[in-house]
């Protein structure tokens, strides 16, 4: 390592090479147009501090926030903190050679730091803190060898922390948190022994602690938390600090074991270990830090027992262990700390039972035990001498017996946490003592209430906020009328799982401030009470899993903010209304396995984003929405068992975030788009027990994802294919397709070979032609009007019949020849028709608007076929045309025909 008197040699030198002004001869003048200066640079000044102060006419030293030495009689001090000052520093500053405390902490100065501050060799004090001063920490700061204090905290410094600060030989505070530095620290800092305190802390700093080969005798904090360090720390690093009193090392990444020298900084009142990797048992010798104040070592790996040495820390006020690995009792030596605030022994594998002298310790605020593996009985006067206590955290044990009424007496309680227990017993009607009750969580116990009368006394508990006794399956018993009467901060109400009977009583929707309301898994019988509607801060309302009645108010409709809506397998009835499509907040819907009847509003498709539909076992019918497509961003999609009727949407290909989709158990029909290969998120497919025709499509293959696949008992035909996650899919997914043909692992038919048939083909000309012909003879005088589904709309309207209504309905007859539909089938209902779906359809692969019996499936010879269909369908909606002007007459029909029968048959002949 390069000699340090040297370096700062080199240092020295550099300083009386450079140009500056202070080579000159200085004055109070010189002072005074320097700060005038830096009056110039400043752009903004909202107390017009400077504008209003800073004049020629007044003298320097009288100026706000200047101090002149009473010899020499020049400016000594600058101190402008807190005067919200916008702007830079200028050069001019170096000129201010007598300064000695220069302090612009809590302004928004920003740029670089000017080099010329380097001339200012009689500064002992510099505070930059709390602006927005940006670059690199200049290493010209070794220079200022008077330097006692250096504070740049909070700023936007970047780059790594100069050697030279190392060679400030005076230095005793350096103050550089909050910054973007990054680099390790460099062990020069701890070469001055007048250091007294450093923070480093919020910064980017890794790599490991330096070493430290002298007695720092002065140094008494030290803050490097929350940065990226790691390795062990040093084992022999507290030797040489013996007056130690802070040290804050909490959200790094260090790892290995607590150095034993650690124990021999006696002065040590401050400990923060928390949020690293460190491992191994807490020594005996912690009892020696009898000056500890403050021990704080959760979220690491520490392991065994506490050591009941703790007891010897009587200074003590928090003590958080929470979230390690430590096993064994909880020493009952605790007990002796008098001065204890804050206790957090949380999520360990702590066992036996709670010693009762802990409850005794009358400074108790807040105190967790929660998630070890703790038994036994609370002790009965546990809440006599806890005045202070505000949280109580035993959630997630193993303790059994009753609730003791006891805890009533400690009035300043806010957070009572008992989740997850044996507790039992009647849940204590004293509760609604506790006038400052927050969060009152009892769920997941064995407890009772005679008549739910815990629910009356908690009307006194103004500030309540959460209420969950959810999963105490003994409860039982109805909801009390007065719910509605609770707190009117109550945010979350959980009482699921607690075999609750009756209705909901209406004046719960007088609980205005609710967010998620949960009364899932209970025996509630009647409606949905319309009062729900009030209650306009609610996100979530999950009842499923009831015996509710009757229809979704539509009430429920005016909750903007409902994120989610859970209301499966009760016995709900009706259509589901439209206007929760309105709900935009909503993110997942479960109506499933009830009784709603007619068909999927379409008002649905406006949740663009939901995440989760689940409509399944209902008895909705009609077709599938046609705008699927909207739901962009669904994840889980089911329509299973149901009697819905139609085709697959094509566009269902656009929710590309889908991983699960099942439209098991309905009436579909129509073949599998080809467009669902591009679902390249799925990873369930449940197409089952529908009336699907056509090929499996060979862009399955692409889906890698896809681990369920189901589409047996349909129509399909043709062979399986076998690339892609194939290979995993046994018959069960195939099975009731006759068909089918493929691998004999399957056990179904191998395939044949495919006969070429032209024949085929041809249908699509020769079935249409003929109608033709049919239609010309009746050209020159309308017979009769069409019937329903054929009729032109001139004539529901206006009763006009015409030769063009006859071309309006062989319009729609060519349609239904080519698709195989007609225009009166269940699957067109209100403004969705066969012309519309064609229309819709069209631009899409043709096999799923054209029947597939009149494709072939010979490569050249499908695409003849499909080019002369989609030319039929094209001339067909021109006949459907909706005003009759626009409509071609049968001779130009003819023509068309017959044009599209000589371009089959040409293209055939290159088949």
């Amino acid at each position: 390592m390069a000699n340090p008197f040297f370096y700062l040699a080199l240092l020295i030198i550099f300083h009386l090479s450079m140009p500056t002004f202070s080579m000159k001869q200085t004055t109070i003048l010189t002072d005074q147009l320097a700060l005038l200066a830096l009056k110039d640079n400043v752009v903004q000044d909202p107390e017009n501090i400077l504008t209003s102060n800073w004049s020629v006419s007044t003298p320097v030293c009288n100026w706000i926030g200047v101090s002149c030495g009473s010899k020499h009689r020049r400016v000594t001090t600058l101190d402008l903190t807190g005067f919200e000052l916008v702007g830079t520093l200028p050069p001019h500053l170096g000129n201010l050679s007598f300064l000695s405390l220069l302090y612009l902490t809590n302004n928004s100065f920003h740029g670089r730091l000017p080099v010329q501050l380097s001339n200012l060799q009689r500064l002992k004090y510099l505070s930059f803190g709390n602006n927005s001063f940006g670059g690199e920490i200049p290493s010209w700061f070794g220079s200022l060898t008077e330097l006692r204090s250096l504070y740049l905290y909070q700023n936007n410094f970047k780059g790594v922390i100069p050697l030279s600060l190392g060679y400030l030989p005076k230095l005793e505070m350096l103050s550089l948190y909050e910054n973007q530095i990054s680099g390790s620290i460099p062990s020069s800092i701890f070469n001055i022994s007048s250091l007294q305190e450093i923070y480093l802390y919020s910064n980017m700093l890794y790599g490991s602690i330096p070493f430290i080969s002298r007695g720092l005798l002065s140094l008494s904090v030290i803050d490097f938390s929350f940065n990226n360090l790691s390795g062990d720390i040093p084992k022999d690093l507290f030797d040489h600090l013996p007056n130690l009193k802070e040290l804050y090392l909490e959200y790094n990444q260090l790892s290995g074991r607590i150095p034993t020298s650690l124990f021999k900084c006696k002065e040590l009142q401050i400990l923060y270990l928390s949020i690293n990797q460190l491992e191994g048992s807490l020594s005996e010798e912690i009892g020696n830090l009898s000056m500890l104040q403050i021990f704080y070592i959760s979220r690491n790996h520490f392991e065994g027992e506490i050591p009941k040495e703790i007891g010897n820390l009587t200074l003590l006020t928090a003590f958080d262990c929470a979230i390690n690995n430590f096993t064994g009792t909880i020493p009952y030596q605790i007990s002796n700390l008098k001065n204890l605030v804050f206790l957090n022994l949380e999520v360990n594998n702590i066992t036996g039972s709670i010693p009762p002298q802990i409850f005794n310790i009358s400074t108790l605020r807040d105190f967790s035990l929660a998630s070890n593996r703790l038994s036994g009985h609370l002790p009965s006067n546990m809440g006599l001498w806890l005045p202070n206590l505000e949280g109580l955290y035993l959630g997630e044990n193993q303790l059994i017996g009753p609730l003791p009424i006891s805890i009533s007496n400690a009035s300043k309680l806010t957070v009572f946490e008992m989740s997850r227990n044996y507790f039992s017993g009647l849940v204590p009607d004293t509760l609604g003592n506790l006038r400052n009750l927050k969060v009152l969580n009892l769920g997941g116990n064995n407890l009772t209430s005679s008549g739910m009368s815990f629910l009356s006394s908690l009307i006194n508990c103004k500030s309540l906020e959460w209420l969950l006794f959810n999963d105490n399956p003994l409860i039982s018993g109805e909801l009390p009328g007065l719910i509605g009467n609770l707190s009117n901060s109550l945010q979350r109400f959980y009482a699921f799982g607690c075999d609750i009977r009756g209705s909901i009583p209406s004046g719960i929707g007088n609980l205005s401030h609710l967010i998620i309301m949960g009364l899932a898994n209970n025996e509630l019988t009647g409606s949905i009470p319309a009062s729900m509607g009030g209650l306009q801060e609610l996100q979530g309302l999950y009842l499923e899993e009831n015996k509710l009645e009757g229809s979704i108010p539509s009430e429920l409709c005016h909750l903007n903010n409902l994120a989610y809506l859970n209301l499966t397998s009760n016995k709900l009835s009706g259509p589901i209304p439209a206007c929760l499509g309105n709900l935009i907040s909503l993110r997942s819907l479960f109506l499933s396995s009830n009784m709603f009847s007619s068909s999927i509003p379409s008002t649905l498709t406006g949740l663009n984003d939901l995440l989760f539909l689940d409509l399944s076992s209902n008895s909705l019918s009609g077709a599938l929405p046609i705008d699927i497509r909207k739901w962009k961003v669904l994840i889980n999609l089911d329509f299973s068992n149901n009697q819905l009727s139609g085709y697959i949407p094509t566009k269902v290909a656009d929710l590309q975030d889908l991983t699960y989709f099942s439209l098991s158990n309905n009436i579909i029909i129509g073949s599998i788009p080809e467009s669902f290969g591009d679902l390249l998120s799925l990873e369930s497919l449940d197409l089952s027990r529908n009336n699907l025709s056509g090929e499996i499509p060979k862009s399955f293959e692409k889906l890698r994802y896809l681990k369920y696949f189901n589409v047996s008992f349909n129509r399909l035909q043709g062979e399986i294919p076998k690339g892609g996650s194939f290979g995993n899919y046994s018959i069960e997914s195939f099975e009731g397709n006759e068909a089918l043909c493929g691998a004999p692992q399957l056990h179904v038919p191998s395939c044949k070979p495919v006969r070429n048939s032209k024949a085929r083909t041809k249908l699509i000309i020769y079935v249409t032609l003929p109608i033709v012909s049919t239609i010309l003879d009746s050209l020159i005088q309308t017979m009769t009007m069409a019937t329903i589904g054929y009729m032109g709309p001139e004539y529901g309207i206006d009763g006009i019949v015409s030769t063009k209504g006859d071309v309006y309905s062989f319009g729609i007859l060519m349609m239904e020849t080519i698709t195989g539909e007609k225009p009166t089938s269940e699957m067109f209902e209100g403004e969705r028709s066969l012309k519309s779906w064609v229309e819709e359809s069209i631009s899409s692969p043709l096999n799923q608007v054209v029947d597939t019996n009149l494709l072939s499936t010979i490569g050249r010879e499908r695409l003849a076929a499909s080019n002369c269909a989609l030319s039929i369908l094209r001339l067909g909606l021109e006949c459907s045309a909706e005003s009759p002007a626009e409509r071609p007459d049968m001779k130009e029909v003819v023509a068309k025909l017959k044009k599209i029968k000589v371009e089959l048959l040409r293209a055939e002949q290159c088949v």
